[in-house]
Parts: structure tokens; C-alpha cells; sequence
């Protein structure tokens, strides 16, 4: 009986001890509720401030979910443009995603395009910059990435009127049809000894001589290990630009530098300006021995002109030179890869090529070599091209920063917006392209099953396809580019048939996987065996 009493007390202990146990907790969590609700409140609270900044009563566009500190960033795996365009199928064309802590916009569709290129292009007539940014274009002092203002319109001006326009380019004619022979003659004679082409490597030499001839009148790769080795700075300065930077998005990192880019980046810049300053310094000596009647010979020649005059209303700077040799650096790369996308997708669809062929054979002939002033008579050649950019716009987007407060489509977008339109999910939108992910240069020259030929032109004026931006910021180079592309690449379906290695040469598909890079570039390198089916130069 005694033991019985003793272990009905020592339950009853538990019992009381659990019980009270309880009750401590929950006076424990009385203490928390209010602490829950003031983060619960403040949240709110923030949550609509941002819907409501600069007494908007419109809301940001949509967005998924977002982590604290780190935003979206688990959302967005490589390739982000493909990213982005998963996350615009759910939540609409027009969506904001925070990297970090920054916030910007992303636009995917070509209605919404307008608006910001065209309709409202005046609050979207800045470019965002970043670390990278920075680095490679002496703080912005180019013409791609300098803030909209009296300097980037002068410069804009000077681009359009002097350096790129019709005159200059048919002046200019000689240079790019010497290169390209030049380059024809190299490609001749690896197929006669049976070599092995790295067809990206002999590319970026013609496009960058034609770019560099342009602007300092001479070849500036004498060996090919000069060539490779600023073919690679540009490279990496695309690929640094393109990786996430933990000091452009967490604000407690902006002064460090946690994975080592800006350090890469300087590396890169460095290696450009030695480069670089060799040619403004043999331009100043060169230029002493020059009269005032002396025209500008070249591009650097009338920056240098523009720099010297003190009564020019534009202040050049050297770094502002500088900068502008750097982005016709990387406009030379960009021309490489649409050529080296080009021949790709080319050798994938042998009936296309074929097709190709026949047209420059009707309209050339076999005893001559395609000139610039022959691709207006080459409908299918251009056909070809436009359907490249639309499959491999030379970046993926179009950058924009927002300078005031303003609606798109019914939302918010804050001033100081980093704006980036999607351009290569636009240019795969089924809304506007029957059966998007083909490669088929026709839908330019026929009816599709929609019914309709497609009118898109690249440069700037068609929202559905704009591999070359659009509205006042867009490439003041797009002329240009298109001349190199099409001459250079009607001559090698022309003169020669192309044979890719990755399948050992026995005709099977090319990867055409994308790299990890600002723009697009291939993944892997296209190698090939060349056979000559017209001999460009029989005297060789």
C-alpha cells in the first residue's frame, strides 16, 4: 500500500512538473507573439512601401517568391536568360526579381518592348553599369554604357555622321573586301594541306583586322599567338561581365571582393590598355609629321582631331578613346560568333546550304568571287543571316536603366530600374514565329502557317527581333556588322564546303549549346575540314 502511494505520488509529480513545464512554454510564447506581429507588421508595411514608392498607386510587376538576402537567386541557374524566360511563361511578360538586394526588371515580349524602346524611350535612356562595367570601360567613358547626357549625344553624333555612316563605310569599302580576301586566301590554303580549322580563331582575326583597319589603318595581329591571346582577353571580359557579382548585389560586399573578378578584371583591362596606348602613341608621332590640310585617315584619327581642338564643343578624353576602342573590340567579337552561329547551323541543314549555294551560283557565277555590293541580289543569303540573329542574337539582352518614375503595362517601374528585355526569348516567342525553335530562313521569303511572311528587319524598327537593341541607344555599328556578316559569309558557302570534326567528319550534328557568356557564344569551338569546290585564287 505504501509503495502504491509512492508511485501514485511520484506520478502525480510528472504529471504536475510536465503541466507546469507547459505553462512556461506558453507564458514563453505569449512574449513572442508581439515580437511574431512587429516583424509580421513590419514586413507588411515595407511590403507595401515598395508597391507604393514615389507615391505610385500602381504595383511592381509580378515576381515569384524571393528568399531573404538572396532574392531570386536560386531561381535563376545558367543560361538566366533561359531563367528568365521560364519564369515569364508563369508570371507574364513584364516581372521584377531581385538579385540580392537589387531589384530589377525583366521584359519579354515585343508589345512591352515598344513601350520601353519606343513609347516611353525617353525614361529608359540610361544603361545600368556594374563592377565590370566600370572596369573595362573606364568608368563608363564609352559610348555603349555612358550615362545619357550631352556627352553620349555628341558621341552618338559622331558615330553616326563620321565613324559609321554611308560614307565612311564606302570609304572604307577596300579595307573589308582586302581582309576578307586575305582571310579567303588562309582558309584556301589550309584545304589544300588537308589542315584542321578553328573556324571561331580565323574569324575573330578577319573581324577584328576589318574593325582595327577601320580605326587605325593597319592589321594588328602579326602572329597567332597575338591574335589568340586578345581573342581570349575579350572573351573573359564577356564572361566576367556575365557571371553574378556578389559586390554589385549584396550591399554588405560592395567593398570586397569575394570571388576574385574584380581582380580578373583588371588583369583584362590592363592587358587592353598596353595594347590600346600602342596605338594612340604611334598615332601621335604619325600625326606630327602632318599638316592641317591632312585629312583624318581613320577612326582614332579624328578622335585624336576631336581631342586636340580646344574649341571642340566634345572634350575627348584618352580614356574616353580608350573605351571606345574596347567596345569596337567587343563589336568585332560579336561578329565572329553570328558567323561562326551562321556556319553552324549551316552544316546541320545541308539542305539549306545547298539552297544558299544555288542562289550565289545563279546570281554570281563560278568565275568570281561574291562582293558587298552583290548581297542586295542574294534575298535567301540575308534570309539566312536574319534567321541566325534571331536564334543567336549576339547578347541576350537589351539593357536599359530607368532615369524616372514610370507605368508599363499597368505597373510600377521605379527610377534607377535596371531594365533588361529578353530579347532571346522574344525572338523565340510562338506568338510571333511559327514553330519557333526551327531554323528556317524561309518564313522571311513565305507564308508561314500563320499564314504570313514575316516583315522583321534586325535593325531596330521590328520589336519581335531586335539582336541589335533598338530607339537612340541602340548599335551604332548595325550597318557595319551586317556588311562583314554577309560578305564574309557568302563567300565561304561560295568557295568552300565545310566538314565538321566533332563527329569525327562522318556528318552528324553540330552541339549548338550556348556558352556561359554575356553574349552568346557557342560552348564548344566549331572545327572543321574545308574542301574547295571554287578556287578563289588560282594563282596561288
Amino acid at each position: 500500500m505504501q509503495q502504491t502511494l509512492h508511485r501514485y505520488k511520484y506520478s502525480s509529480f510528472k504529471h504536475m512538473s510536465y503541466i507546469e513545464k507547459i505553462n512556461n512554454k506558453m507564458d514563453d510564447t505569449k512574449i513572442y507573439i508581439p515580437i511574431i506581429f512587429l516583424i509580421w507588421l513590419a514586413s507588411k508595411i515595407l511590403f507595401k512601401a515598395i508597391f507604393t514608392k514615389h507615391g505610385s498607386k500602381f504595383p511592381l510587376p509580378p515576381s515569384p517568391m524571393a528568399l531573404p538576402i538572396v532574392g531570386h537567386l536560386h531561381l535563376l541557374k545558367p543560361p538566366v536568360h533561359k531563367a528568365f524566360q521560364k519564369i515569364s511563361n508563369r508570371y507574364g511578360p513584364l516581372i521584377h526579381v531581385y538579385l540580392g538586394s537589387s531589384r530589377i526588371v525583366v521584359v519579354s515580349s515585343a508589345e512591352i518592348a515598344k513601350e520601353i524602346f519606343k513609347t516611353h524611350e525617353l525614361y529608359f535612356s540610361n544603361r545600368p553599369t556594374s563592377v565590370a562595367v566600370n572596369y573595362l570601360t573606364y568608368n563608363s567613358s564609352d559610348v555603349a554604357f555612358s550615362p545619357y547626357g550631352t556627352y553620349w549625344k555628341i558621341m552618338k553624333k559622331l558615330c553616326t555622321s563620321e565613324l559609321f555612316n554611308g560614307r565612311m563605310l564606302d570609304l572604307l569599302l577596300p579595307i573589308r573586301q582586302e581582309e576578307i580576301n586575305r582571310f579567303m586566301k588562309m582558309m584556301q590554303k589550309k584545304a589544300e594541306a588537308h589542315e584542321v580549322v578553328n573556324v571561331g580563331d580565323e574569324l575573330f582575326k578577319l573581324t577584328n583586322n576589318i574593325v582595327m583597319r577601320m580605326a587605325i589603318s593597319k592589321s594588328t595581329f602579326i602572329t597567332n599567338d597575338e591574335a589568340l591571346k586578345v581573342k581570349e582577353s575579350v572573351k573573359e571580359s564577356f564572361r566576367l561581365s556575365g557571371m553574378f557579382n556578389s559586390t554589385d548585389h549584396f550591399w554588405f560586399c560592395k567593398r570586397l571582393d569575394l570571388q576574385g573578378i574584380k581582380k580578373r578584371l583588371k588583369e583584362v583591362r590592363d592587358s587592353f590598355d598596353i595594347m590600346i596606348e600602342s596605338f594612340i602613341q604611334e598615332h601621335e608621332e604619325a600625326r606630327k609629321k602632318l599638316t592641317k590640310e591632312d585629312a583624318a585617315k581613320d577612326v582614332l584619327d579624328v578622335l585624336l582631331s576631336i581631342s586636340e581642338d580646344q574649341s571642340s564643343e566634345l572634350k575627348i578624353t584618352r580614356d574616353n578613346i580608350k573605351a571606345f576602342f574596347v567596345d569596337m573590340l567587343g563589336g568585332a567579337n560579336n561578329i565572329t560568333n553570328t558567323l561562326e552561329w551562321s556556319l553552324a547551323e549551316l552544316i546541320n541543314h545541308p539542305t539549306i546550304m545547298k539552297k544558299a549555294r544555288e542562289e550565289i551560283d545563279f546570281v554570281i557565277g563560278k568565275d568570281k568571287i561574291v562582293e558587298e555590293s552583290n548581297i542586295a541580289n542574294l534575298p535567301y543569303l540575308q534570309a539566312i543571316v536574319k534567321e541566325t540573329l534571331r536564334l543567336h542574337p549576339p547578347t541576350p539582352f537589351v539593357l536599359r536603366e530607368s532615369t524616372e518614375n514610370c507605368i508599363i503595362a499597368g505597373y510600377n517601374i521605379p527610377a534607377k530600374t535596371p531594365v533588361l528585355t529578353n530579347v532571346w526569348a522574344i525572338c523565340r516567342d510562338p506568338k510571333h514565329w511559327d514553330n519557333p525553335l526551327e531554323f528556317r530562313p524561309e518564313r522571311f521569303q513565305s507564308k508561314g502557317e500563320s499564314g504570313k511572311k514575316s516583315q522583321a528587319e534586325v535593325k531596330g524598327q521590328h520589336y519581335q527581333l531586335l539582336p541589335f537593341g533598338s530607339g537612340r541607344r541602340g548599335c551604332p555599328g548595325t550597318s557595319l556588322s551586317l556588311n562583314v556578316i554577309h560578305t564574309t559569309l557568302a563567300t565561304m558557302i561560295q568557295c568552300f564546303e565545310w566538314i565538321s570534326k566533332e563527329d569525327g567528319g562522318n556528318g552528324g550534328s553540330i552541339d549548338m549549346q550556348e556558352g556561359p557568356s554575356l553574349n552568346l557564344s557557342r560552348a564548344q569551338p566549331l572545327i572543321c575540314v574545308l574542301k574547295e569546290r571554287l578556287v578563289p585564287f588560282p594563282s596561288m
